[in-house]
Formats: structure tokens, C-alpha cells, sequence
């Protein structure tokens, strides 16, 4: 995997002092020492940066962080939360549709695509950007926190307005790289079965489109 494929032109020029580092060298090594030992890494090489691919530096409104790509087979495809179309949507998906629906009204959708919401500005961030097969943060060491927390503190230093939605306690650590000042920031448990019930009415969707309504920008459409 080399170090700049597969990124669009507008975060590598965003990013470019990252790719050359050490640890970026490195974490690339370490995938590939995986590969070699026979693991299965999710997402494909040519998906690593998919989220970066369907929303481009210059058009970022919204920035929601995950943790860690889905490990089982043909689930991760480089966007948190999403899973290409005829995979089953997983549990905390499934729980972001219900509040969706609460929220705004949105009919739960039969696939669990978000690509739709890449291409309209939201960035659909893991903390790790890979994972071996049936291995859940199995590259969380590997140097994609440097990296990922790297992209949240350029995001803070080079932009203003955006909407930082952040759920469950690893992604509100990411706070303390956000200018609050200049960004808005959302808060509240995951949609994981284990704390939906603390997530449920948040209304997150309909704030962040107040929240860019208020700034002048067109607001998500986020009907599925």
C-alpha cells in the first residue's frame, strides 16, 4: 500500500506532512507484515481511505468518528457505521436508523449504504483505518491514531463550522483536539445495544442541520 494512493488530492495537500513521517512508513509496514502472515485485512487497500475519497477536504460540513472497521467479511468498506449494500446492517447502525426515525421522521431504511451522507460532506471517520478478520482493533497500535487524530487537528486548525459529532467516550476524547470555539461539538453515548438507551434522543440530525442552516450551508439530507 503505498503511502499517498488511493487519498483525494484535497487531503493529501491537507495531510501531506503525515504521509511522511515515520510512524505512517511504519504502520504501512506493519499491514503489510499482516498480509504476509496470512491475516485478511478489511478494508481492501483500494477502500483504506474511502472516506476520504467521497468527501473532499473543501466540502467537509460534518466529521462522525468511530472506532474501529467492521472485522467480518465484506462489511467494511472505509466509512464508520456504513456497510456496503446487501450486507446486514449491524446492531449500532440499526439503532442509528431508530433514532433517525424519531429524530426526523426517516423510514428505516432495507440496506446500510451511507455513502449518500459521504457525498454530501460528512466524513464518516474511523479511529483505525484497518482491521485483520475476526480481529476487532486488531491495528489500533499500528500508528492510525497518530494518523486519524492528525486528520481531527488539521480539520480543527484549517476549518470553521464544522460539526463534530461525537458518541461514546473514545470518540469524545477526540474533543480535546477540536477548537470549540470555532466548531460545534455533539455529545452523547454510543448506539451501541450496550448504551442505546442513553443514546436514544439525542436528536443529533436535526441539530447539525439547524447548527449549518444557522452558517448558511445546505443541510444534510439524511433520508436513506
Amino acid at each position: 500500500m503505498s503511502a499517498l494512493v488511493h487519498i483525494h488530492d484535497t487531503w493529501k495537500q491537507a495531510l501531506q506532512e503525515e504521509f511522511g513521517k515515520p510512524y505512517y512508513r511504519q504502520l504501512l509496514n506493519k499491514i503489510e507484515e499482516q498480509k504476509i502472515a496470512g491475516k485478511h485485512v478489511y478494508p481492501p487497500d483500494d477502500l483504506v481511505f474511502n472516506a476520504f475519497n467521497l468527501t473532499h477536504f473543501d466540502e467537509l460540513k460534518v466529521v462522525i468518528i468511530g472506532q474501529d472497521p467492521y472485522h467480518g467479511a465484506g462489511q467494511a468498506h472505509g466509512l464508520s457505521f456504513s456497510v456496503p449494500y446487501g450486507i446486514k446492517p449491524p446492531p449500532s447502525l440499526v439503532n442509528i436508523y431508530k433514532e433517525l426515525r424519531t429524530d426526523i421522521g426517516m423510514p428505516i431504511p432495507n440496506h446500510g449504504n451511507l455513502e449518500k451522507w459521504a457525498k454530501q460532506g460528512v466524513l464518516l471517520l474511523n479511529a483505525a483505518l484497518s482491521v485483520n478478520e475476526g480481529e476487532p482493533n486488531s491495528h489500533a497500535d499500528f500508528g492510525w491514531y497518530t494518523f486519524t487524530d492528525a486528520v481531527v487537528k488539521t480539520i480543527s486548525d484549517k476549518k470553521e463550522g464544522i460539526v463534530f459529532i461525537l458518541w461514546g467516550k473514545f470518540a469524545q476524547n477526540k474533543a480535546a483536539l477540536i477548537d470549540g470555539n470555532k466548531h460545534h461539538i455533539l455529545t452523547s453515548a454510543h448506539p451501541s445495544p450496550f448504551s442505546a438507551t442513553k443514546f436514544f434522543g439525542n436528536r443529533h440530525f436535526s441539530k447539525t442541520n439547524e447548527l449549518l442552516t444557522k452558517q448558511g450551508k445546505q443541510p444534510i439530507d439524511w433520508t436513506l
